[in-house]
């Protein structure tokens, strides 16, 4: 029997928030980024709703009109790691880099972290988009776009080898004969490539989910077809719903191409979602949202697109400036798209700047109407879930407390967790181990020559 389709939900912890003002807020706590207590709060509520996992973002570069998240966070594999201990069921998602480490370093960092947890460790992989992180390694000159991607090809290629690095049932440890593992079932990986050269092996072992499961935020068409081919899950900002809807479907189809089962790759929009429970608390906790954003700090976020380009030289009553290029070879999909947009709608630099930092209407309402929406956009297809970011400090607690017992009752979204791992949560098998599996499969075969 075909298992039925069911909604995916993440929850991004971001501190402070995304934004410069959210801080502000009355009811906001200044050192939320660097908080435990918070961090521990705000995963409580989303395992309690029995949320697929927690996500936190990242960057490696900052200034001095960076917003305040970015300017003081927790690191996400220190923070996580913390959590692991607090928590039993839900994903732990971390945000690291392939354009600035090793891929040694990440694949033993997340084989701590999915060991630690039970198996509910993800990697968000990202080839850092802010020029500026070279000056914070050592490097003469950030990596080009499409470099930027052939070096996560390689490096997650390499990192996937080095969690092989054991089979599962590597260590025996038999005290009666002193075998501590089988030694035919450790496996040296022996990489040289274009940017990484690794010897291996990984000196720990497979978690119960095998592997952490890979999530990407590709919109360009070099992060679009890394993301079919390599993620298992897909962040992405979704504009509106037909931005989203053909995003679906172009990831889907690339998947297919890469010979990958689109079903098993799930597309999440990131959704700021308000919630009250009735219009007028939805329409108090809105404006409360608006009023957080100056279009002195819509300006400022507006430039982190194209490589934190200072847009305060440019009238703002006038056309939206001809910059499109400075995004290139920085968050390329992203300046992409705010340029298509502005010139679409013929909006000026305070238009622009509003639209992209101010919240959408899409997912605002009371709890029914922003369950209709998600079911929209879930079963029209343009989303296999979504990843929730709180743009009000009791955010999450209204999302987790009014709208997903609203997807619970339709059928949309589980009541209880069916499993403990990642995997589990998400509907991803567990990977054979690349040296068990044609073991595995010379087996039988010697078996019907006997």
């Amino acid at each position: 029997m075909t298992q039925k389709r069911q909604l995916k939900l993440g929850a991004m912890i971001h501190g402070v928030g995304h934004g410069w003002g959210e801080w502000r807020h009355p009811k906001a706590l200044p050192n939320a980024s660097t908080s435990l207590a918070f961090y521990q709060q705000q995963a409580r509520l989303a395992e309690d709703a029995k949320l697929d996992f927690a996500f936190i973002a990242d960057s490696l570069h900052i200034h001095e009109k960076s917003s305040p998240h970015y300017l003081n966070r927790f690191e996400p594999l220190t923070i996580l790691s913390a959590l692991a201990a607090t928590t039993r069921h839900i994903g732990l998602v971390a945000t690291v880099t392939v354009s600035y480490t090793e891929p040694f370093q990440v694949a033993r960092q997340f084989a701590s972290l999915d060991l630690l947890s039970g198996g509910r460790a993800g990697w968000n992989v990202v080839t850092s988009w802010l020029s500026g992180t070279a000056d914070n390694f050592g490097k003469p000159e950030h990596p080009a776009h499409a470099t930027r991607y052939r070096i996560a090809r390689e490096h997650v290629s390499v990192v996937k080898g080095l969690w092989d690095s054991w089979e599962d049932d590597a260590f025996t440890y038999d005290k009666q004969t002193g075998e501590f593992f089988d030694p035919a079932k450790l496996h040296t990986l022996g990489h040289k490539g274009e940017f990484f050269s690794v010897k291996g092996p990984l000196n720990i072992a497979r978690s119960p989910q095998g592997q952490p499961p890979i999530f990407q935020a590709g919109t360009s068409a070099d992060g679009r077809d890394f993301a079919a081919s390599n993620a298992d899950a897909i962040f992405v900002h979704g504009e509106n719903f037909e931005q989203a809807s053909a995003y679906y479907q172009d990831l889907k189809r690339r998947a297919a191409e890469a010979g990958r089962d689109p079903l098993k790759l799930a597309i999440l929009p990131g959704i700021r979602p308000i919630v009250g429970k009735d219009e007028a608390e939805v329409e108090s906790r809105y404006q409360q949202a608006v009023d957080l954003v100056s279009i002195e700090d819509a300006i400022v976020a507006l430039g982190r697109s194209f490589d934190d380009h200072d847009f305060t030289r440019y009238p703002l009553d006038a056309p939206f400036p001809d910059v499109g290029h400075l995004g290139a070879n920085s968050h390329k999909g992203s300046s992409e798209r705010i340029v298509e947009l502005a010139r679409e709608r013929n909006l000026t630099l305070r238009e622009t700047a509003l639209y992209f930092s101010r919240p959408k209407r899409d997912f605002v309402g009371t709890a029914e109407q922003v369950a209709d929406q998600i079911e929209h956009w879930f079963k029209a297809g343009a989303a296999d879930g979504f990843i929730v970011n709180s743009v009000l400090p009791d955010g999450l607690q209204y999302f987790t407390e009014l709208v997903v017992p609203v997807l619970v009752q339709r059928g949309l979204f589980r009541a209880e967790y069916a499993g403990t791992t990642l995997r589990e949560h998400l509907g991803l098998d567990v990977p054979v181990n690349r040296y068990a599996a044609p073991a595995a499969a010379k087996a039988p075969a010697e078996e019907a020559l006997a």
